[in-house]
């Protein structure tokens, strides 16, 4: 990989992980919620599980679900279910402290799970793939998994961080309570680009 395109992917990665999705905007929540400390296996989830997919995706795996329309459809489905039981999960999540049952924050492997019904993920990594491996080569499908894993850790922190700084703010149940809807409300909008894909 020359440095130009380095440089590209780096770029890539960056913007593409920084920016509002499903999983900065859970992360926010997880961090006003639980903490930062207690959101870094979510964190770890996030950037190693997507790290995986892209791996897997540059390995063929896209190849052989866009194959079958059938794939395509009932992953959508579950995407859009799963993500709406998520919004609730947020919309309905207790103060911190309060350690009401469920209002616990996400596993490694919950996180690193969820990249596979995220629509934001899924472009990331066949975005990535396609522009920066696009001959599946083991060794520059490998370079992108490594980057976007390094990149992605560091900007999904800002937004737990985030979270855990306006903590003290949303101490008044009132002002959580509307934080929290508004997270949840987010993403469910995030999954409008989902619907016309």
């Amino acid at each position: 990989m020359t440095t130009d395109l380095l440089f590209a992917l780096l770029g890539f990665a960056f913007v593409t992980s920084v920016t509002p999705g499903p999983n900065n905007m859970m992360l926010l929540a997880s961090g006003v919620n639980f903490g930062l400390r207690r959101s870094v296996p979510h964190m770890l989830g996030i950037s190693i599980g997507h790290s995986l997919m892209v791996f897997l995706l540059g390995l063929g795996v896209a190849g052989a679900i866009h194959a079958s329309p059938r794939a395509g459809v009932v992953l959508k489905i579950l995407s859009i279910a799963y993500m709406l039981w998520l919004a609730w999960k947020i919309a309905h999540a207790a103060a911190p402290g309060e350690g009401r049952a469920g209002g616990k924050p996400f596993t490694f492997v919950q996180a690193a799970a969820f990249q596979w019904v995220n629509p934001k993920a899924w472009a990331m990594a066949l975005g990535a793939v396609a522009a920066y491996a696009p001959g599946g080569r083991v060794a520059e499908v490998a370079m992108v998994a490594v980057i976007f894993a390094a990149v992605n850790l560091p900007s999904v922190t800002v937004w737990a961080a985030a979270g855990q700084g306006i903590r003290g703010w949303l101490n008044a149940p009132g002002r959580l309570r509307l934080f929290n809807w508004t997270m949840a409300g987010l993403l469910v909008l995030s999954l409008i680009p989902v619907l016309w894909i």
